[in-house]
């Protein structure tokens, strides 16, 4: 029973799982299924089965984001530095992950012109020489126009304002791809 449900999660892409069936995963299982969900950065899934079973989604996702805030600065950062820029390198080669794709294609960063594309590499490049790490905001909740407003509102803030910036835009896009592996 234990491997024909391991195999019905193989089929997870195209459905989603209820939380009993999420508090039920081995830890390897849940890493797969909900490390996603913060961008390459399965540790904090990997943390967060030790606090199973969890009484609601809301609660799971709270679990995750007070992992992400217990871990120091430096951890923070890499989990900062795991995103892609928006419409950078990666997204232009067709190399986001199937999650980052679809956020940047409901924002509309998928049908830009060349000078839009040319104007968000720029905006990419000078947050990137001002922070050290990538512009983060959850374009789900966004489209280009406020995208790029938030540059020039954010190139302005500190280091520490925009660290803090990042995580809540994080914990923002995790709350959304979590939903969408859930039912309910």
């Amino acid at each position: 029973m234990r491997r024909s449900f391991a195999r019905q999660l193989c089929l997870f892409d195209k459905m989603s799982l209820t939380l009993l069936q999420l508090n039920q995963l081995s830890q390897s299982e849940f890493v797969r299924v909900v490390g996603p969900v913060f961008e390459h950065s399965p540790w904090i899934a990997e943390a967060a089965w030790l606090k199973r079973p969890f009484a609601d989604v809301e609660t799971l996702h709270r679990d995750l984001c007070k992992i992400v805030r217990n871990v120091g600065a430096e951890r923070q950062l890499a989990l900062i530095r795991a995103h892609p820029d928006l419409v950078g390198r990666l997204a232009l080669a067709g190399q986001l992950t199937r999650e980052s794709t679809n956020e940047q294609a409901s924002a509309g960063l998928n049908q830009l012109t060349p000078e839009e594309v040319a104007l968000f590499q720029q905006n990419n490049v000078a947050y990137q020489d001002k922070f050290g790490f990538p512009f983060i905001i959850c374009a789900r909740l966004n489209k280009k126009e406020a995208i790029l407003n938030g540059f020039a509102v954010r190139l302005k803030n500190s280091r520490e304002q925009e660290i803090q910036t990042a995580l809540g835009e994080i914990f923002k896009i995790a709350e959304l791809r979590l939903r969408d592996l859930t039912q309910g």
